[in-house]
């Protein structure tokens, strides 16, 4: 068997589509990517046009889900046989992984990269995609197991919870992207190895040393789950000490109605600038020009943004304290309560204190030099070859 012999035939699933403004896509593109170089055979099943121009292995034809920034395949792609897959979602793709896996005996890896128990009360499609899961792995769920997942709060968390520890009784081993998340897998009880495994970031430019401008900067999505009220309340507060402060908002596409409407009631509207998502590599720019990167959110799995920022030698603060971990070194991020007084009060300082900053900075690229990609690589496949000779004959 390949697997044995060191090089690998991998599929890898994920249902976020190139080029969406997500860490999915590119963590799964980034993998993929340092496989190919290293060697491996990866096919690599991705939701892509639905008239393609011409016929690419692993893309899957695929629709727009309306008023999302997704796309859902086609749930049954034909498939390559495989030494191992790798499941990056749980989604209409994610599930062909699972049958492949289970079709052809071969280990399921699955990475766990969103928190589908935190989202499910923000987003519509988490439940419908539940129950979808559920019939897929043919569960036998009752009819009013399935109608638990209609209800908020902690109904709809409980049945949650048991199509987790399902998902997880099909895997040989799960990988988590930091520590917190590992800590949130335990909730589906005794079942695969887990794994901590953060996807690393490239070294960058680092930012030029400059003065404080009074810039903060904010990067991602700026619907519910990404805590943008947070995000305004504490700026609201910091903006009444410093009133030259300015923040930049960018991603903006989901939720930007919503969030012009907050500006102006919180009298905002001309001290932010809110800019759509840009290429990624034109964010560095915005890395460059700030002065602190401001993380509201406390639903994510790791947040590639921060460890970028930090690569950019850019100083973050983080409104949670369980992403506070950096990859790569025993150092920790700046990090405060979720809270708008502590988050502001945490800007401020982290705008205000010399030595902070300057610790913040070094402590932050030593992170990314000790955190490479072919040490993220190494760990991968170690992982992989372990679930290959673990594999029940």
């Amino acid at each position: 068997m390949a697997a044995m012999s060191g090089s690998l035939r991998v599929a890898h699933f994920c249902d976020s589509h190139a080029g969406r403004p997500d860490g999915v896509s590119r963590s799964a593109a980034l993998t993929v990517g340092l496989l190919r170089d290293a060697g491996h055979t990866v096919d690599f099943y991705h939701p892509g046009p639905f008239l393609p121009v011409r016929a690419t292995p692993g893309l899957v034809r695929s629709l727009p889900v309306p008023g999302r920034q997704l796309r859902a395949g086609w749930p049954w792609p034909r498939c390559a046989p495989a030494d191992v897959v790798h499941a990056h979602t749980t989604g209409p793709l994610g599930m062909a992984g699972f049958r492949l896996a289970a079709r052809r005996r071969v280990p399921l890896v699955l990475t766990w990269h969103t928190d589908l128990l935190a989202y499910a009360d923000v987003f519509p499609e988490i439940p419908a995609g539940a129950a979808w899961c559920a019939l897929q792995m043919r569960l036998g769920w009752s009819a009013a197991e399935f109608r638990e997942l209609t209800r908020p709060g902690a109904v709809r968390h409980r049945r949650l919870v048991a199509l987790g520890r399902a998902m997880f009784a099909r895997a040989a081993v799960v990988i988590a992207p930091s520590a917190k998340t590992a800590a949130v897998l335990a909730e589906f009880g005794p079942g695969p190895q887990i794994h901590v495994l953060p996807t690393p970031v490239a070294a960058a430019e680092p930012r030029p040393p400059t003065r404080p401008a009074n810039v903060i900067l904010s990067v991602g999505r700026v619907t519910a789950e990404k805590n943008p009220e947070l995000l305004l309340q504490a700026f609201r507060r910091l903006l009444d000490g410093r009133p030259g402060t300015r923040l930049i908002v960018l991603g903006a596409h989901q939720g930007r109605a919503h969030l012009q409407r907050r500006l102006r009631a919180l009298g905002l509207t001309d001290h932010v600038d809110v800019l759509p998502p840009v290429p990624q590599p034109e964010v560095g720019s915005f890395y460059h020009a700030a002065d602190v990167l401001a993380f509201a959110s406390t639903t994510d799995t790791q947040s590639l943004v921060l460890a970028e920022a930090e690569a950019a030698g850019l100083p973050v603060v983080v409104a949670d304290s369980r992403l506070a971990d950096r990859p790569g070194t025993g150092t920790s991020r700046f990090a405060c309560a979720p809270t708008a007084p502590a988050f502001a009060g945490a800007l401020r300082r982290m705008l205000d204190d010399g030595d902070l900053r300057a610790a913040a900075i070094r402590e932050g690229l030593a992170a990314t030099a000790a955190y490479p990609a072919k040490l993220y690589l190494s760990h991968l496949l170690d992982i992989y070859h372990s679930a290959c000779r673990h594999l029940p004959r």
